[in-house]
């Protein structure tokens, strides 16, 4: 099997794993379960934890360059080592919304629009539960509910950035400064698709006046070929009038001397 076969084979268990990880993840921070009472919790993020594990050791395998998509994927190895970076397993979810969009028959930029803001709420909500996690138990935190968490996530990712919730551990100062960049390239993108579509709009309205002021200002023209036909079909007319009527005037002397 290559890479490419494995890859479209696992899309589908992989964003089942990761939705099965969300539920599980979600209840143990925003009910905020003790060890004995997420038990059934852990487990599940386990197991999810080992699908992406395997699904990262079968890519390595079928690599054809392991060291440099080793290299290149250094990152999905630093999510599978580090719990603190869990809810980051949570955008495989961007799979699910790049498979409806291949598959949806909107315009290209709906399509672009509809997978920046459905990424950018993924983005979110995985921010609120990353510093949820981090902060809730710290006593010096002022992000304590889930609201909280997805007000400030909300704030950051919008670079509003109130101050009224911050993250004070070294997790949620990391999750802060993924949401940040992430709000960089979502209102980019936005910014970008609005710019597109005002000038698309001036550009067709402006082609539209253009060819009515040119219509209008050829009508005359037309009017004046057409008469100018005329004139030059009335001119031939007359020439061979008179072309006919000058030889019957040559030909009548010819006639007398011949009598």
């Amino acid at each position: 099997m290559t890479l490419e076969r494995w890859q479209k084979a696992s899309e589908w268990p992989l964003i089942g794993a990761a939705l099965i990880f969300l539920v599980a993840y979600s209840i143990q921070v925003i009910a905020n379960l003790s060890d004995a009472e997420g038990f059934w919790a852990d487990a599940v993020v386990w197991a999810s934890w080992a699908v992406f594990a395997v699904d990262y050791a079968a890519r390595l395998w079928l690599a054809p360059q392991r060291g440099r998509w080793f290299v290149m994927n250094l990152h999905e190895l630093a999510i599978l080592a580090l719990p603190a970076l869990r809810p980051l397993r949570l955008l495989r979810l961007v799979l699910l919304l790049k498979l409806i969009h291949t598959r949806a028959g909107n315009a290209l930029r709906g399509k672009i629009l509809s997978y920046v803001f459905g990424a950018a709420a993924i983005l979110v909500y995985c921010g609120a539960l990353a510093a949820l996690d981090a902060e809730q138990n710290d006593p010096q935190a002022n992000i304590k509910t889930f609201g909280d968490a997805l007000w400030w996530a909300l704030a950051t990712i919008t670079t509003v950035g109130y101050g009224d919730h911050y993250p004070v551990t070294l997790v949620g100062r990391l999750a802060a400064a993924g949401l940040m960049v992430a709000g960089i390239a979502v209102l980019g993108v936005v910014t970008a698709s609005i710019a597109s579509w005002l000038v698309e709009t001036v550009s067709t309205e402006a082609a539209e006046k253009s060819a009515e002021e040119t219509a209008a200002a050829l009508e005359p023209l037309e009017a004046l070929e057409e008469r100018i036909e005329v004139l030059t079909r009335q001119v031939e007319l007359l020439t061979a009038v008179l072309a006919r009527t000058t030889d019957g005037a040559r030909a009548e002397p010819q006639e007398d001397r011949t009598s």
